[in-house]
């Protein structure tokens, strides 16, 4: 359930509803058919240096997305790091995404 091609990114990216906090920045577009929610990642190594930082964010993005997956379906999301993101712990990071993920489909539906 994920986002892979450059089609799908542009889709989102063109015209999403975008939610941000101090972790991260997660953009959502309903999907041209009810499919079942997908994900697609956009971590910088700008906001994140290390590749086992990057890795360590990934993982974590994609467990919450998986866990929540059913109270999102019917959107597209690209989730992106900021990099007050790395440095916080796997908890906080969860709580935001779960915030995110709910207010963004939340503004998606209001116009």
């Amino acid at each position: 359930m994920r986002l892979l091609t450059p089609t799908d990114f542009k889709r989102v990216f063109q015209k999403p509803s975008r939610v941000a906090d101090r972790q991260f920045t997660v953009l959502a577009r309903a999907s041209v058919s009810d499919s079942p929610a997908r994900l697609g990642l956009a971590i910088a190594k700008k906001q994140a240096r290390r590749a086992v930082d990057r890795n360590r964010l990934k993982r974590l993005i994609r467990e919450t997305f998986r866990h929540q997956q059913a109270a999102l379906a019917g959107y597209d999301f690209v989730v992106m790091t900021r990099t007050t993101g790395r440095g916080a712990d796997n908890e906080r990071l969860r709580a935001s995404l779960q915030r995110l993920f709910m207010k963004a489909i939340e503004a998606n539906q209001r116009g």
